[in-house]
């Protein structure tokens, strides 16, 4: 059984959305158990299930980009960690990466890397989308998967004035899936020394 924890933050449910995706996606991989954890829940080194995210196979982290960076839940998780990197607990552990803001950039990409450093920090050995842009092309559209193009790890984006009912939309969230179940088979792979 190949384990995936999903670590997120979220401020107005956008994100939270998006996490319960790649969850959904991440554990209908056949031999594959997927969970999530809210990042408020880790705050701390000395409480929360440090030891659920130590016994991971992979740990996919997400958060929503505020003012060009993570948000400060999930930073006051990331510095919480400390305790964890000393130990060399996530050493060799796939990672990988998720954010959402309302713009289509939004300086998302200076989310990711700074999970990625985060992760390379701990040992991690970070997996990105594997999905090719899905509009840039003339048969591209809005409504095509990896919309935003991202590769270093997923991007999703909800208007700021829409609740996470309906935001981000229907081929984000499907997006979402797919960038879960890729993790989970690169951790399968990881895991079998394939």
């Amino acid at each position: 059984m190949t384990n995936i924890a999903v670590v997120y933050h979220s401020g107005y449910g956008h994100t939270a959305v998006v996490a319960e995706h790649v969850t959904k996606g991440a554990g209908g991989v056949l031999g594959t158990a997927a969970r999530l954890y809210k990042a408020d829940d880790l705050a701390t080194p000395d409480a929360g299930p440090w030891a659920e995210l130590a016994a991971a196979n992979a740990i996919i982290f997400g958060a929503p980009t505020y003012m060009g960076s993570a948000s400060a839940g999930m930073k006051q998780f990331m510095d919480a960690s400390s305790k964890a990197w000393g130990e060399q607990a996530w050493k060799n552990k796939i990672a990988a990466g998720f954010t959402n803001s309302a713009s289509w950039s939004g300086d998302k990409l200076s989310t990711l890397s700074q999970l990625a450093v985060f992760a390379a920090q701990h040992g991690m050995v970070w997996i990105g989308t594997g999905m090719m842009p899905g509009y840039n092309t003339k048969a591209g559209s809005p409504d095509s998967i990896n919309r935003l193009g991202s590769t270093l790890g997923l991007m999703t984006q909800a208007n700021f004035d829409e609740g996470a009912d309906v935001a981000p939309p229907p081929q984000d969230r499907k997006t979402a899936e797919l960038f879960g179940a890729h993790i989970a088979e690169a951790a399968a792979r990881w895991t079998k020394g394939a």
